[in-house]
């Protein structure tokens, strides 16, 4: 058992790209993610889960199709399992995923922004 706490800040000072999530910590069969995030992603969907968007620094827009929601640091959002989105940020935007081992940052819209799954830092 480690007993150091995880530093945000401090992780997310060993990578520089942008929607590529690194996964810090486990629990139970979910995964807590940190991923920098600007300019647009790409319209995607996660069918068997919902996805947790936390803003640790910055403000990011999770767009809908039928409207969008506004996120600044401290707050979060949860797209409900299914429903399209696409997350973006005008400036970089640091943000904290929590969503189940296994999950697809595209779900099943592959291109070249799918990044490579379970990559620890």
């Amino acid at each position: 058992m480690k007993l150091k706490p995880i530093n945000f800040h401090e992780k997310l000072s060993m990578f520089s790209g942008h929607w590529s999530p690194k996964v810090i910590a486990e629990m139970n069969d979910y995964q807590f993610k940190l991923v920098k995030v600007e300019g647009e992603f790409v319209w995607h969907d996660h069918k068997e889960t919902d996805e947790v968007f936390i803003v640790i620094n910055g403000e990011m827009n999770i767009e809908f199709r039928d409207g969008r929601v506004e996120l600044y640091e401290g707050e979060m959002y949860v797209v409900p399992k299914g429903v399209e989105h696409k997350p973006c940020a005008e400036k970089e935007c640091h943000v904290l995923l929590v969503e189940p081992k296994g999950v697809v940052n595209t779900g099943d819209t592959e291109g070249k922004l799918t990044a490579e799954n379970d990559v620890w830092i």
